[in-house]
């Protein structure tokens, strides 16, 4: 039966979100159980881009990407894949009517990932970002709003913003592995072999003015995604003040993370804030 592949192909996609990602899989869990499916279904196309380019090291990552991209087109035209996380994806893009330019625009990003080491003038970082995950933002904004274009268009550049401080947050936290193990540098005009104070700070200016205006946007949300996404903002807040705190040099050579514990106490705060409705 039909329904009973596309049930298991939802799963996979949930699956792919619990596998990789305690934090989001966590926040995704805060939804609205009319939405949280269809965020499930977008997390496991996009991490299994990012998986292709980020860690398929003994295949060739350039062919691999081009069938992934290839059987999406084939899922979105057919709305059916033998691939279960095309086939989820599909499904969400065609429920919310998710615009191909924001998915063909992640794909191009995925794609720099192949052959772009370095990201030397504030363009070319902010395209990247924008592909990368700005517009993974819209696609769960799209989800969120469940059809509201008017609200979505006045929520649009908000979560742009909070793609981005995720992203750049992302981008600091993992500052070795992607320097030393896949040769990456994503911060323009930035020597990450030395990385000092002045530099740090510019970069941490710049994300808490990305969440300032992600956090505006958060408290337009519909009461079926704020918890949620409240919920993971405070996370990559708390992993932003911590990175704020440990010393630029000491960055370079080590993964900042935040504790499990941390984590349960930060679920607790987000839950208490968004039922007495401070945000």
């Amino acid at each position: 039966m039909k329904s009973i592949f596309d049930q298991v192909a939802r799963d996979c996609s949930k699956k792919v979100t619990q596998s990789y990602s305690t934090s989001f899989s966590i926040a995704t869990k805060l939804l609205a159980p009319s939405i949280r499916q269809d965020i499930y279904n977008i997390y496991g196309f996009v991490r299994f881009a990012d998986e292709i380019v980020d860690t398929f090291h003994d295949f060739n990552k350039e062919d691999l990407l081009n069938e992934f991209e290839e059987e999406l087109y084939k899922a979105l035209e057919r709305k059916i894949s033998l691939n279960p996380i095309l086939n989820s994806f599909q499904e969400t893009v065609h429920k919310y009517n998710i615009p191909k330019n924001l998915y063909d625009a992640f794909l191009r990003s995925m794609r720099k990932d192949l052959s772009k080491s370095t990201y030397k003038t504030q363009e070319e970082y902010e395209d990247y970002i924008y592909g990368s995950a700005d517009v993974v933002g819209l696609m769960c904004l799209k989800v969120f709003v469940k059809g509201d274009d008017e609200m979505y268009e006045r929520l649009k550049q908000d979560a742009m913003k909070l793609g981005s401080a995720f992203q750049k947050v992302n981008f600091l936290r993992d500052l070795k592995a992607d320097f030393e193990e896949l040769s990456r540098s994503y911060f323009p005009n930035a020597n990450l072999e030395q990385l000092d104070e002045a530099t740090k700070k510019e970069i941490i200016d710049e994300i808490e003015a990305d969440f300032k205006a992600g956090l505006r946007g958060i408290s337009q949300l519909p009461v079926e995604a704020k918890l949620g996404v409240y919920t993971a903002y405070i996370y990559y807040l708390k992993l932003l003040h911590k990175l704020k705190q440990t010393p630029s040099l000491e960055i370079k050579n080590t993964r900042i993370s935040v504790p499990n514990y941390t984590k349960a106490s930060l679920l607790a705060k987000s839950f208490i804030s968004c039922r007495l409705n401070l945000i």
